[in-house]
């Protein structure tokens, strides 16, 4: 399973959308564990961009700290699922405490 997690100044970023890179993280998911992890430079920002763009890196899920609604439905029109509010500011912790079901999320900061 990978995961995408949006980073920026190498923590989560806050708004999806506008992130410096992604974390792309390979798991096992019945060991429960990173077994892969790739930084890949965001691309320029372009509205319904991401969704096709990280469908095509073979994510299957996203962490982020916030994301708009209309981005939201577009992931999961691509079977993406997606995970927002994240509290942790480490992408592999965060990913890590998902697979173990203990992943802590507040408020989408992103409301657009």
């Amino acid at each position: 399973m990978k995961y995408a997690v949006p980073v920026s100044g190498g923590v989560i970023c806050a708004h999806f959308g506008h992130c410096e890179h992604f974390a792309l993280i390979d798991t096992d998911e019945a060991k429960r564990e990173i077994i892969g992890k790739q930084m890949v430079a965001a691309p320029e920002h372009q509205p319904g961009l991401l969704p096709s763009w990280l469908a095509g890196q073979g994510v299957a899920r996203v962490i982020a700290g916030g994301m708009g609604m209309r981005a939201q439905v577009l992931f999961q029109e691509r079977g993406i699922q997606v995970v927002v509010g994240a509290m942790e500011s480490d992408p592999e912790k965060a990913v890590l405490s998902h697979l173990e079901g203990r992943l802590a999320t507040g408020d989408n900061v992103c409301d657009h």
